[in-house]
């Protein structure tokens, strides 16, 4: 009976081979061996020129079998702070046992004499880097193709894994160069010459002028998690922060929700924009003709929004990046929402290691931001630990992120949504309302905590100064009622209180 064990990495060994896959096409796989066996006798002769190496190459830039073992044998007397030399690699060659599988100490006098100037060292570097990545390319390529044909594999884990594929080919592609701190503070200087001219927050406004000047808006490349436990309004803040950006600001946004359908999140929006009870948003409780007015009247602002929603339900993070890298090119989108962080699917190979996973889709998260340069709001879950602690005001903790401490670590900024009536810390019907903001983490400001009241009849937060404000423009609206019953207009002002949520 076969060994079918063995079947599986076979076909792996055969998928990369390069060689066979050059038969297939009737080409050579991308290779320059002169130029490697170049860059090794110049590795051989000249010190600085194993450092340049070292820096920029790897064993998988040398096709030549003997060049790549020549290399692994630079790369172990580097590793262990020993000159490379012609007889300290002979010694190490022979050490691994490869010295006679690539040819013997001729060889290496061989290499030492194919120089051919140490001075052109980053040229040839240049040639070997852009082999491996065609090379990488062809076999992610091979890959990708052979999967195409199997009908075992879905649909939805062959794009997954095609995105991944390529883009681990590319990533090492660009590197980029170490800057002087001259050049660095003359751009922090034109980029302050640029804030002295604007008013009010530097990146984003967020809508709610306390977090505006502690955070000065949300900042560009940043990755900001939004945590709370289930029904505290994590995605009633969200919606209200991607409507102050799209409605009152005219920003692009991108929200990406995985647990709620488009349609929810439109619905919850439009209960907030109008001021109507929920029950009539929904259909359970039929519209007055003149709320019908009111309705329209009020949605005019929010439907020219620039605000874009997918609502894929556990999207794989690299069809995220592949989404948003869109959305910012195409719509100029410059501030995104993820809800939330734990529904979202990380790479297929480290399914089944949850603490993994999640660490994977933090990091990808925070490096989407920084390659975009947009903010990137994700709402996380946080551990039961948060609302059983004992003692103390019952505040969550950065500790409380739940499934992985990764999150706490990439996270630029975190805030925590703290409603002490639903934690037991308060049995005041009166306080039922009132919510705390906390900004737990910061790395380029301040922490504070921000009272705020969440109006759960409105889905709506408000700032508690801001409150005065609701209810003059309330009562101006009541007294203009009879010439313009709609006044008021969209926005954060103009909502009657209408009842309970």
């Amino acid at each position: 009976m076969p060994d079918t064990s063995r079947t599986p990495r076979k076909r792996k060994e055969q998928a990369v081979n390069l060689d066979t896959i050059g038969l297939e096409m009737g080409n050579k796989p991308p290779q320059a061996l002169d130029v490697e066996e170049a860059v090794l006798g110049a590795m051989l002769i000249e010190p600085a020129c194993v450092d340049q190496a070292m820096e920029e190459l790897s064993a998988s830039c040398f096709y030549g079998v003997k060049n790549r073992m020549v290399f692994e044998a630079i790369s172990s007397l580097v590793t262990e702070h020993t000159s490379v030399d012609y007889v300290t690699v002979t010694a190490k060659l022979r050490e691994k046992g490869n010295l006679e599988a690539v040819g013997g100490p001729v060889f290496l006098t061989d290499l030492s004499q194919k120089v051919g100037s140490a001075a052109h060292m980053e040229f040839y570097v240049k040639i070997l880097k852009q082999k491996t990545i065609q090379r990488d390319l062809i076999t992610a390529s091979h890959e990708i193709l052979k999967d195409a044909f199997d009908e075992s594999v879905k649909v939805e884990d062959l794009i997954d894994h095609a995105q991944s594929k390529v883009y681990d080919a590319i990533k090492n592609s660009v590197k980029k160069e170490v800057q002087d701190i001259g050049s660095i503070i003359n751009t922090a200087m034109t980029e302050l010459e640029e804030l002295q001219t604007k008013e009010g927050a530097t990146g984003v406004p967020s809508g709610f002028p306390t977090l505006d000047r502690i955070t000065g808006g949300w900042q560009p490349s940043d990755l900001i998690i939004l945590a709370a436990r289930p029904s505290v309004g994590k995605t009633a803040f969200s919606l209200n922060l991607a409507r102050n950006a799209a409605v009152d600001h005219h920003i692009p946004v991108a929200f990406f929700s995985l647990e709620m359908s488009a349609i929810q999140l439109v619905k919850r929006m439009m209960t907030s924009e109008s001021g109507l009870p929920a029950d009539k948003i929904k259909g359970g409780v039929k519209l007055e003709p003149f709320e019908w007015q009111q309705l329209e009247y009020k949605l005019k602002n929010l439907a020219k929004a620039p605000l874009y929603i997918d609502d894929t339900p556990g999207i794989p993070i690299m069809e995220f990046r592949t989404k948003l890298k869109t959305l910012v090119k195409n719509k100029g989108v410059r501030l995104v929402f993820v809800d939330y962080l734990q529904l979202m699917q990380g790479p297929a190979e480290l399914r089944g290691m949850r603490e993994q996973e999640v660490a994977a889709i933090s990091r990808t998260l925070k490096a989407t931001a920084k390659e975009l340069n947009v903010p990137i709001i994700s709402l996380s879950q946080l551990s039961r630990q948060a609302v059983t602690r004992t003692g103390g005001t019952g505040k969550p903790q950065l500790s409380d992120l739940r499934e992985s401490g990764s999150i706490e670590q990439d996270a630029d900024m975190v805030i925590f949504i703290h409603r002490p009536d639903y934690v037991g810390m308060s049995e005041n019907v009166e306080d039922r309302e009132k919510t705390q903001i906390v900004i737990a983490k910061h790395r380029n400001g301040e922490t504070a905590d921000i009272d705020m009241r969440f109006r759960g009849d409105q889905i709506r937060f408000t700032e508690l100064t801001e409150d005065f404000d609701i209810q003059a423009q309330t009562f101006e609206s009541s007294m203009n009622s009879y010439d313009e019953p709609f006044a008021g207009g969209g926005g954060n002002g103009g909502f009657a209180d209408t009842g309970e949520f």
